[in-house]
């Protein structure tokens, strides 16, 4: 699972309807929204960033630091995409156009240009070939997927104790500030829900538009990916998601910042400094991603 999507159970978290501690305002300012009717409103517009991201291209710069123990840089590496979405798993498309400051040759270009269509092809023939019987099981599965993440959003609203902390201006905007900690005596039963009880942060949600602005979580117990065996994120690791309005029509990631310490793929440990930034944004049509494949 990746950080990203972390991030994002993280956020579901926030919009659940865990009852409040009393909150405290100061006199110069107005009073707090009722948590119960703001929740309702951001619950309007709960969404996975990942399906609002399959309507747009957008370029993604991922700068990956691993750091010594004295938080030292040892070695950076950088890569600028261009991404092209797709709502079928496995078919959006990373274009790498640059790698530790080099553009990526116009050879290599045209070598992940027909990879990528010789996988859209591919796909193409399989649903072609696709009978009633494998459409039905497809269709199923995807149901069970959907039907898996509702049983996994109903448990995040008993696993948190979430508290209203007030509002701060954030982008020039008034944003209302929650903060949500793991129930100690909650024992989570989906593997989202074990996964988040190991994780403690605040959120600020713009107050007009009740849609996530900026989030901060931490670890507060060592994360194990599959088993251990692909990774282990440890405690204390921190993370800060940041969204923006786009267009003056819709929210979008704008970068997330990840540090702490991980193991991969059982190697040695090592302290990382991970951040993803999203620009460009296009709304996506297939004219937009033949355009962009013609650009040198």
């Amino acid at each position: 699972m990746s950080f990203g999507r972390l991030l994002f159970l993280a956020v579901i978290l926030a919009f659940t309807g865990v009852p409040a501690r009393p909150q405290t305002q100061t006199q110069s300012e107005k009073p707090l929204p009722a948590l119960d009717d703001f929740l309702k409103e951001v619950r309007k517009h709960l969404s996975s960033d990942r399906l609002l991201l399959s309507q747009y291209t957008y370029t993604e710069k991922v700068t990956v630091r691993e750091l010594d123990g004295k938080g030292k840089i040892k070695s950076t590496h950088e890569s600028i995409y261009e991404v092209y979405p797709s709502h079928e798993p496995g078919l959006t498309y990373r274009r790498q156009i640059a790698k530790d400051g080099k553009p990526t040759s116009p050879q290599d270009l045209e070598k992940q240009d027909r990879k990528q269509d010789k996988k859209l092809k591919d796909h193409e023939k399989k649903l072609e070939r696709e009978g009633i019987g494998a459409r039905e099981r497809r269709l199923a599965k995807e149901a069970e997927e959907e039907r898996k993440e509702e049983i996994a959003i109903d448990e995040m609203f008993r696993l948190y104790q979430i508290r209203m902390e007030g509002r701060e201006t954030l982008d020039e905007h008034p944003a209302v500030i929650l903060s949500f900690q793991p129930r100690p005596d909650y024992r989570p039963k989906t593997d989202e829900g074990k996964i988040l009880a190991k994780i403690a942060g605040r959120a600020w949600f713009n107050e007009q538009d009740c849609e996530l602005a900026r989030m901060e979580v931490k670890l507060i117990d060592n994360i194990s990916l599959g088993w251990g065996l692909l990774a282990r994120l440890n405690r204390g690791a921190a993370g800060v998601l940041q969204r923006r309005k786009i267009n003056n029509e819709i929210w979008l990631p704008a970068e997330v910042h990840f540090t702490g310490s991980a193991r991969l793929l059982l190697l040695k440990g090592m302290n990382v400094d991970f951040r993803g930034q999203y620009s460009d944004f296009l709304k996506f049509t297939v004219e937009t991603q033949v355009k962009f494949r013609k650009d040198p």
